[in-house]
């Protein structure tokens, strides 16, 4: 897999993103262990070199604990000692073994992405694609990033790779498609789209993007389906609410626009969105208003 050069990754990682990067692992892991609960607080009150010691202390007692080597990678990563997460990782690859060979390059490349260093991020998540051929977890993970940081033409082969091995949850569809959309392969996207929906059929967040798409090819019909299925998930959603109100007017239905933008309105819509495609309703010019 090609590697991005570029020197000035995305600098958008905000510290509301940082805080959950760090907190996540523990919680996905369902680990019930104190000293790691102890020091997620720790990350969240924005204590991070206390709470390094907080796991450096519970393995030294109990080097066994996985998940809270895990965390300490990527506390250590932020706190800017790459040295120590480059050697928690060589442990934690060491105690996993072969069967976990990819986890320790993703908790080094969630480290190194933590530091700003994106680059050597992403090569770590390429790492762990090599170093097992059969597991989405390392193609995901890049491919995840990549879309994260606004990087389509690096993000798709990742997430295809990833699909490839297997992975079939609704966020990797959800995102394939988004990436898809940005590259502007719409039957692609609308396809990846329909598998996140059957991934979990309760999710909005596909049904979103195939609102996207019916938007991009100018088919209100299809805007208006998807924007009801939203609707249908989330009651309170105002963009959803907006969204139909496009479609609406777009499909001649001039009274049912202008009742859901009323509702729009209720649930906290942008009131100049509002008012814009009001505006363009009155004059018979939707065309893109309100979007």
């Amino acid at each position: 897999m090609t590697r991005p050069g570029h020197g000035d990754r995305r600098r958008r990682f905000s510290r509301h993103t940082t805080l959950w990067a760090l907190a996540a692992l523990a919680v996905c892991a369902g680990c019930a262990a104190s000293a790691t609960q102890r020091a997620q607080t720790l990350v969240r009150e924005h204590r991070e070199q206390e709470a390094a010691t907080e796991l450096e202390r519970r393995l030294a007692a109990h080097p066994e604990d996985t998940a809270a080597r895990r965390l300490l990678v990527r506390v250590l990563g932020f706190t800017g000692d790459l040295a120590g997460a480059r050697a928690q990782s060589e442990e934690l690859a060491r105690r996993l073994g072969p069967a976990g060979a990819a986890t320790a390059h993703v908790e080094l490349g969630h480290a190194l992405e933590l530091a700003h260093r994106y680059d050597e991020a992403l090569a770590e998540y390429d790492e762990a694609a090599a170093a097992a051929p059969a597991s989405p977890d390392g193609p995901r993970e890049g491919g995840m990033r990549c879309a994260h940081w606004g990087e389509a033409e690096q993000a798709r082969p990742r997430l295809e790779e990833a699909v490839r091995r297997g992975a079939r949850d609704a966020e990797t569809w959800h995102t394939l498609g988004l990436v898809r959309l940005r590259l502007g392969d719409l039957d692609a996207a609308e396809e990846a789209y329909r598998a996140g929906i059957a991934a979990d059929p309760r999710a909005a967040e596909s049904w979103l993007g195939l609102a996207t798409v019916g938007m991009a090819r100018g088919d209100a019909r299809a805007v208006l389906d998807a924007y009801d299925q939203v609707l249908a998930r989330r009651p309170r959603f105002a963009p959803a609410e907006l969204g139909r109100a496009w479609a609406l007017a777009q499909l001649g239905r001039g009274v049912e626009a202008a009742r859901a933008l009323d509702h729009a309105a209720e649930l906290g819509a942008p009131s100049a969105n509002v008012a814009r495609l009001r505006s363009a309703i009155a004059a018979g010019a939707v065309g893109d208003a309100g979007h």
